[in-house]
């Protein structure tokens, strides 16, 4: 649009420029009251998981919240391209006219663009294979980084993951840079516990005493409710110089396999205690290792 002065901008103003100015506005304002809607939507999920008695959200519960967030990221992007193309049309400039600079720019940024197409391609086989949703525990392995992202998911959209850590950090990975995610409390999972003993030990008297701890675990009604079944003693697992390793397993809810290691380490650093049985003497009771499979 050339430089109108004098009364031809102020009638300009008056009619393009407002319109201009009101699609803008009404845009800001559509998105807000989707961001609301979709705010509103998790909320009530959320508040259902939270009046029932689950201990853990189930797995379509998490798909629906993840569900709800992706839509209300697609319907504010939709608002916002429309408003686009309007002020475009406002400020006469055809959309063909476009094609030939669109695509100079489009080859120009052409890896940007390739990029974001990955992450929202990624993003949609995410929520439609319900790889994982919002409030599973996850371990993400990330092109380029040292280390993996491990968290809980708090969003996820058709281009990020945002995973926080336990020590409350937000992690942002871009869905196109994911190359692994182990989901952690999905169905179900199973916590691992590797007991150190010295190689002194009767492993028979240490197997019937790890058997019993189990038995009574899963009667005991704290750790009853976290157990899918009876934790069960698979045996000597490793075996070294001055130790050797018995791997005690457990089956739990989703994401409830770290609670419940650290309750069975506990209470099997007691009973061997109470046993006389001690671990080599770099190591004391309370090095007893947990480890986790997810399934």
């Amino acid at each position: 649009m050339p430089f109108l002065p004098g009364a031809r901008l102020l009638d300009w103003l008056s009619t393009s420029g407002l319109q201009i100015a009101l699609t803008i506005l009404g845009a800001v304002l559509i998105a807000r009251f989707v961001s609301w809607i979709g705010s509103r939507i998790t909320r009530r999920i959320d508040e259902r998981y939270m009046q029932s008695d689950d201990l853990v959200r189930s797995e379509a519960t998490k798909h629906r919240h993840s569900v709800a967030q992706v839509v209300t990221w697609m319907a504010i992007s939709f608002v916002y391209i429309v408003a686009t193309l309007k002020v475009f049309d406002y400020l006469q400039l055809p959309i063909g006219s476009l094609v030939a600079p669109a695509t100079v720019l489009g080859a120009a940024l052409g890896f940007g663009a390739q990029r974001i197409v990955q992450d929202i391609l990624a993003g949609f086989f995410i929520i439609t294979e319900r790889q994982y949703g919002f409030g599973d525990t996850v371990q993400i392995s990330v092109t380029g980084a040292s280390e993996d992202a491990i968290g809980t998911v708090e969003d996820v959209t058709l281009r990020v993951t945002r995973v926080r850590s336990t020590a409350g950090e937000v992690i942002t990975v871009p869905n196109g840079q994911i190359n692994k995610a182990v989901n952690l409390s999905k169905d179900w999972a199973r916590a691992v516990v590797d007991v150190p003993i010295p190689v002194t030990a009767d492993i028979a008297d240490v197997t019937e005493i790890l058997r019993e701890l189990g038995v009574a675990a899963y009667k005991e009604p704290r750790l009853r409710e976290l157990l899918l079944d009876e934790p069960s003693v698979m045996g000597v697992e490793s075996l070294e110089v001055d130790q050797l390793s018995v791997r005690m397993v457990a089956r739990t809810l989703p994401g409830k396999q770290f609670q419940v290691g650290r309750l069975l380490r506990a209470r099997i650093a007691g009973a061997l205690r109470e046993q006389g049985i001690t671990v080599t003497p770099q190591l004391d009771t309370a090095s007893v290792v947990d480890r986790v499979e997810a399934q």
